[in-house]
């Protein structure tokens, strides 16, 4: 098991049980008991978990967001797929705006070389595409940084999304529903949300199955403004076919 799926395993199994012993970990990815104590310091540093006497145990309420350093390590293998089906539906030439998130990050590392546009909308997609080959023009926002997460919100974000026209707005969300819409946790990323959906001819909501038929406080729009879901196996069927019923059509990766 490579650290970083050991980091994925441990960060899951905490948050579903809210804490684990060093012992109880080590026994379920197979690594020493001195290896998990050195994967805990280092989640702890990344405030994935809290790290306590003989173990550790999890910093996230109830409806609270999870921190970025978290869901880095949740369901990777299906935004690795949703990003590439999102890349697959992204033309040479467009002007793409790239939400913050950890899929959108995923989508930003299949679009660094191609012949596009990119607006991304973290310091983490700002990175991957910083160095991009010259095929592919980087547009940077103003902006602050939320803390841990790296988006970008606020007055100078939303003045940048006002004065540009995108092909493609990448979006991702918090909650997704066929009755609820869209949803942020945080009123500021709604409100980036809003304005990038707004300012481009199609958007297309990047969200793996745990998202679906979630709903978080703020709201960001109505699904009947989105064009395009890229999903995985995992989303309910359920509300596949109500979204699908309301007009959005549906990709499965």
């Amino acid at each position: 098991m490579s650290n970083t799926e050991r980091h994925r395993v441990i960060a899951q199994a905490v948050g579903e049980s809210g804490s684990a012993t060093v012992q109880e970990l080590a026994a379920l990815t197979g690594a020493s008991e001195m290896t998990i104590r050195r994967d805990l310091d280092t989640l702890a540093a990344q405030g994935v978990l809290e790290r306590v006497r003989g173990g550790a145990r999890t910093l996230l309420l109830r409806g609270e967001e999870p921190p970025f350093a978290l869901r880095a390590h949740e369901a990777v293998d299906a935004k690795r797929r949703i990003a590439a089906e999102v890349s697959a539906l992204i033309a040479d030439g467009e002007t793409v705006l790239l939400d913050s998130g950890t899929t959108c990050l995923e989508v930003a590392r299949l679009l660094r070389g191609r012949q596009v546009t990119v607006m991304p909308l973290s310091l983490q997609a700002i990175h991957v595409l910083g160095d991009s080959p010259a095929t592919t023009t980087l547009m940077v926002p103003g902006g602050r940084p939320r803390a841990a997460e790296g988006a970008l919100t606020g007055p100078l974000t939303l003045a940048s999304l006002a004065a540009l026209r995108f092909d493609t707005a990448v979006v991702g969300c918090c909650g997704l529903s066929a009755a609820e819409g869209l949803t942020a946790y945080d009123l500021d990323d709604a409100a980036v949300k809003k304005a990038g959906i707004a300012s481009a001819r199609r958007t297309i909501v990047v969200a793996d199955g745990s998202k679906l038929g979630r709903t978080a406080y703020a709201h960001v729009g109505p699904v009947t403004l989105l064009h395009t879901l890229v999903t995985d196996t995992t989303a309910p069927t359920d509300e596949v076919t109500a979204l699908e019923s309301g007009g959005t059509v549906v990709k499965t990766a």
